[in-house]
């Protein structure tokens, strides 16, 4: 008599059963890992942003471009940081300078 339903099947290696999980796992915290430093960054703000150049126009003063530029910061330290990063010895601009603004 035949038994109906039942298969003999090869027997498979168990060394190999581990392995296609193990890819998948191995795959998955690589990603989670990239994933993880991508929104470091983000939330870091990426890399230091580059100074910004802004042209004087008439009537502007280091306070009124500190000001504008920099609108939650103290706006002497900011005047003392652009005048260093331009070289300027005292606040004198004219119209029509530009003017490097450091990074915030």
């Amino acid at each position: 008599m035949y038994a109906t339903g039942i298969s003999i099947r090869p027997l498979r290696s168990r060394h190999r059963a581990w392995l296609p999980g193990a890819w998948r796992l191995a795959l998955l915290a690589l990603l989670v890992v990239l994933a993880s430093l991508a929104l470091a960054r983000v939330a870091m703000g990426g890399t230091a942003p580059a100074q910004s150049t802004v042209v004087v126009r008439p009537g502007d003063t280091l306070w009124s471009i500190a000001v504008a530029h920099y609108p939650n910061d103290d706006p002497r330290e900011r005047v003392d940081a652009i005048e260093q990063v331009n070289g300027l010895s005292g606040p004198g601009i004219e119209a029509g300078e530009s003017l490097q603004l450091p990074p915030p």
